[in-house]
């Protein structure tokens, strides 16, 4: 199956989990999600706009390392951008609250 236009996204998050195998590429994909949550509130509070700019930079940067090092595949980002982006926060939440489905967990390469 490919990401190209995989809907809903109940159908297109177990997609997006199999492209997200390797153990390193998905702590890079936590990691970066943190650096963003870290970022959105320090431009609010030192009321600097621009260093909003650093999220999609951080989060997408530390992403796509995992993705051309160590998945060795395209991201779904470039198919499904909206689907990639939410997928991106589930899987991150699912990490933080140890909540990802035991096979998920277990898969690597």
């Amino acid at each position: 199956m490919t990401a190209e236009r995989i809907r809903p996204f109940a159908r297109f998050y177990p997609y997006y989990l199999g492209e997200h195998r390797h153990p390193v590429c998905r702590l890079l994909h936590y990691m970066g999600g943190w650096v963003v949550l870290l970022i959105v509130p320090a431009a609010l509070l030192l009321r600097r706009p621009v260093v909003l700019l650093g999220a999609p930079i951080a989060g997408y940067g530390f992403a796509w390392l995992g993705h051309l090092v160590f998945e060795k595949n395209r991201p779904a980002t470039f198919r499904q951008p909206w689907y990639s982006l939410a997928g991106d926060w589930v899987m991150w939440w699912q990490i933080t609250s140890g909540t990802l489905p035991i096979r998920e967990r277990r898969a690597g390469r």
